[in-house]
């Protein structure tokens, strides 16, 4: 149930960034927010398995879409100084709502836990904010950059008149058309020239980074959080009360690795983030084989977890959006940003699925050893693999890919 959703947010990533660009960003959200409510309504109605696993697939779509259309909308209404405050905010607002979700469903569980379908009314608040999205995107304006492309040179600066003064109104459109032009006259790389060694390699480290992102075990901590804490001793209403602290300390993460970027570089965020998880993974492994039947144990498997988000959300999770937008050169960032959040749903959809599975084969520390070994290899991609592209122009960073590729061309020939 909970990878089907996963699923369709693949599906949803891939297509949902090709289709706001062609009806536009503000029509695409209102869309998805009428998708939301009624994949939701569906979710809560579901008179047997199948169904759900139905309609929590369509909302998948909705969260795929949600994901590429909302940076995207949020980067072209942003001025040019609050662009890369606002941007991070959205993973800000990401883990908050996290956070709200669970404290709606420990309230509902404690107060009317008896009831055998409480579940029904923990996936029917879900409605609220749909309802809350589609009605706000009526009152939005369109994306001038988009209005732009479509030629609506008029309505776009009607919208920056609103949000900017009249002199950066007139400023921002005479810079959004020279980019525009710029992008149209830039050739776009195509598949067949992934033949190419250094458009290859950003690309195949575009999709490592998302990748690894997933690797790190932080959504099977946010899906199956209440089972952890079960399986650990926690009662079903304590372990619910208790995922809380994760929302928590997600939102706090965040504010940390906001804070962090500004001092440390991408690659050293990373590095130290699979570092610190890798450690929290074999704790908790060993600590359930050696203390599961002690009193505290429950109590220091839940410490752990928060230790863990603290450590991923503060680390790995904020810097893999700042480094794909920082590698992807203009000619490479449509198809590269596709297939790299692609394959980033498709691990998330792969762990989701396999979670459950391996926590009921091998048990709570098989499950960790499991994902340290996997963190392991994520960190030796990263070492490897991943360059700095801290205080360096996105030029810069291009250029180095092509010095590399020129002479990995070069040695292959030899």
């Amino acid at each position: 149930m909970a990878s089907s959703l996963l699923l369709g947010a693949a599906l949803g990533a891939f297509f949902g960034g090709r289709i706001s660009d062609n009806i536009g960003r503000r029509k695409m959200l209102i869309i998805l927010s009428i998708i939301f409510f009624f994949s939701t309504i569906g979710c809560a109605l579901s008179p047997d398995f199948q169904v759900i696993i139905g309609f929590r697939f369509i909302l998948g779509i909705a969260v795929g879409g949600a994901s590429v259309t909302v940076p995207a909308y949020l980067s072209e209404m942003a001025s040019t100084t609050g662009r890369g405050r606002l941007v991070t905010q959205n993973e800000l607002m990401i883990v908050s709502g996290q956070l709200m979700a669970f404290v709606m469903n420990a309230i509902l569980a404690v107060m009317f836990g008896e009831s055998g379908h409480i579940w029904r009314w923990m996936l029917a608040v879900a409605t609220l904010p749909a309802i809350a999205l589609g009605v706000g995107m009526l009152r939005m304006p369109e994306s001038p950059r988009w209005m732009v492309r479509q030629g609506k040179i008029s309505e776009a600066l009607a919208v920056l008149r609103t949000i900017r003064t009249e002199e950066q109104a007139v400023a921002e459109l005479q810079e959004i058309k020279d980019n525009i032009a710029r992008e149209c006259s830039a050739k776009k790389v195509k598949l067949n020239e992934l033949s190419t060694p250094w458009i290859r390699r950003i690309v195949f480290i575009a999709i490592g980074v998302a990748m690894c992102n997933q690797f790190g075990g932080v959504n099977s901590v946010m899906y199956y959080g209440t089972q952890i804490l079960q399986n650990a001793g926690f009662s079903t209403n304590a372990a619910i009360v208790g995922n809380i602290a994760n929302g928590v300390i997600s939102v706090i993460a965040t504010y940390y690795a906001i804070h962090l970027m500004k001092f440390h570089g991408r690659r050293k965020l990373l590095m130290a983030g699979f570092i610190s998880t890798i450690t929290c993974h074999i704790i908790i492994g060993t600590s359930s084989v050696l203390f599961s039947s002690a009193s505290w144990f429950p109590y220091f498997i839940l410490f752990m977890t928060v230790i863990f988000m603290f450590c991923n959300q503060g680390l790995i999770g904020p810097v893999t959006w700042l480094l794909l937008s920082e590698i992807l050169p203009q000619r490479l960032r449509g198809m590269g940003m596709g297939v790299a959040v692609l394959c980033m749903w498709l691990t998330n959809f792969a762990i989701g699925l396999t979670f459950p599975i391996l926590l009921s084969i091998i048990g709570l520390s098989g499950t960790f050893y499991a994902f340290a070994i996997i963190g392991a290899m994520a960190l030796i991609f990263v070492k490897h693999y991943i360059p700095e592209t801290k205080n360096r122009s996105l030029e810069q960073i291009e250029s180095d890919f092509r010095i590399y590729g020129t002479a990995e061309s070069t040695a292959v020939g030899k």
